[in-house]
C-alpha cells in the first residue's frame, strides 16, 4: 500500500502530532510494531516498521563500502526512534527531531509512497514553490529514467 495525500495538523505543547486516520490504519495494518520516525534533509520521515528494516538493511550494505553512504546512514539511523501511536492516534516527536526539522506548531503531513513525510508548513510551501518553478526541467530530467523503469510521468516530454 502507498501513502498519498496532504494533511495539515498542529503539534501540541508536548510534541504530539495526530496522524491522519487513513495513514494510521495503514501503519497499524502493516505491522504490530511501532512505526519508525527519523530525520531527513528538511523534514521527518515516518516508515512502517518492516519498510524501515528494509531501508536500514539496504543502507547498511551500501555504507559498508561507500563513505558518503556511511555518513547518510549515520544521519538516518542514529536519529531513528520508535513512534508508537497512542490511543488518540498521535505520535510523540522528540524535541531533537522537532529541532532538526525546524518544525513549528503548524505542520504538513504528506503521504509519499512507502513513507510519510512531516514538514513545517511554511518550509514545505517554500519547497513546493521551488519545485513548481522548476517543474518542466524536473519532468524532462525524470522522464527518461521513468521510461527505463517503465513508469509514466505526467508532464514529461
Amino acid at each position: 500500500m502507498s501513502f498519498r495525500g496532504t494533511f495539515y495538523h498542529t503539534i501540541d505543547a508536548k510534541g504530539r502530532l495526530s496522524i491522519p486516520s487513513g495513514f494510521r490504519v495503514e501503519l497499524q495494518r502493516q505491522s504490530d510494531r511501532a512505526p519508525i520516525l527519523t530525520n531527513h534533509r528538511d523534514s521527518l520521515h515516518l516508515y512502517p516498521y518492516e519498510d524501515w528494516l528494509e531501508l536500514e538493511e539496504g543502507l547498511g550494505e551500501v555504507a559498508s563500502v561507500h563513505p558518503d553512504a556511511q555518513r547518510f546512514a549515520r544521519w538516518m539511523i542514529s536519529n531513528a526512534v520508535d513512534a508508537p501511536i497512542d490511543s488518540q492516534g498521535r505520535i510523540l516527536i522528540p524535541p531533537f527531531l522537532r529541532k532538526r526539522a525546524q518544525l513549528g506548531r503548524e505542520v504538513s503531513i504528506l503521504g509519499v509512497g512507502r513513507r510519510i513525510e512531516i514538514w513545517d508548513k511554511a518550509r514545505l510551501d517554500t519547497d513546493l514553490n521551488g519545485t513548481l518553478e522548476r517543474f518542466e526541467e524536473i519532468s524532462r530530467d525524470l522522464a527518461p529514467k521513468l521510461r527505463e523503469a517503465k513508469k509514466p510521468i505526467s508532464g514529461g516530454r
